[in-house]
């Protein structure tokens, strides 16, 4: 059910082997769960078939609630170059479902993130959970990647708040 008057925010945490999704509505200062989950691509395919997995998978989520704006996590550079590659193409993928699907989409580093849900940037992946739960009203903790996308799209709203 989408809210009157609401936006709806993607949030997408991406990866290779797992992307995580979120989505939430903003209706003023109100945030609501709308669903969240993983996509997974096969580790045994090529890459080119695992970008297509999560092209795929994004772009079905996107066409069952249709969303107004999305949100991405930035690529941080990692200590092996070759997972630094590979999380680009992933985050690649990914963009490419939003923009094929004509959405506007908003940037933000792990820091930005952290910052934004828990209160600080060095904060815990269960801090990050714990407080996704709670902001949410969520019956669960979800799983670290659907929490992570989850929080990018509580930052996104907390953001657009103050344009």
């Amino acid at each position: 059910m989408v809210l009157k008057n609401a936006v709806r925010i993607l949030g997408i945490d991406p990866g290779l082997r797992i992307t995580g999704f979120g989505i939430i509505d903003q209706r003023g200062q109100k945030l609501t769960y709308v669903t969240s989950g993983c996509i997974k691509s096969n580790d045994q395919g090529s890459l080119p078939e695992r970008l297509k997995t999560l092209l795929d998978g994004l772009s079905e989520v996107i066409s069952m609630h249709p969303p107004d704006e999305a949100a991405i996590e930035k690529v941080f550079v990692n200590v092996n170059p070759q997972s630094t590659l590979l999380l680009g193409q992933a985050r690649g993928a990914a963009i490419s479902a939003l923009v094929l699907a004509y959405l506007p989409v908003a940037e933000y580093t792990a820091l930005q993130i952290k910052q934004a849900v828990v209160g600080h940037g060095k904060a815990a992946k269960t801090q990050v959970q714990q407080m996704v739960m709670r902001l949410l009203q969520l019956p669960g903790v979800p799983s670290t990647d659907a929490a992570d996308a989850l929080a990018c799209a509580i930052c996104h709203a907390h953001s657009r708040r103050s344009i």
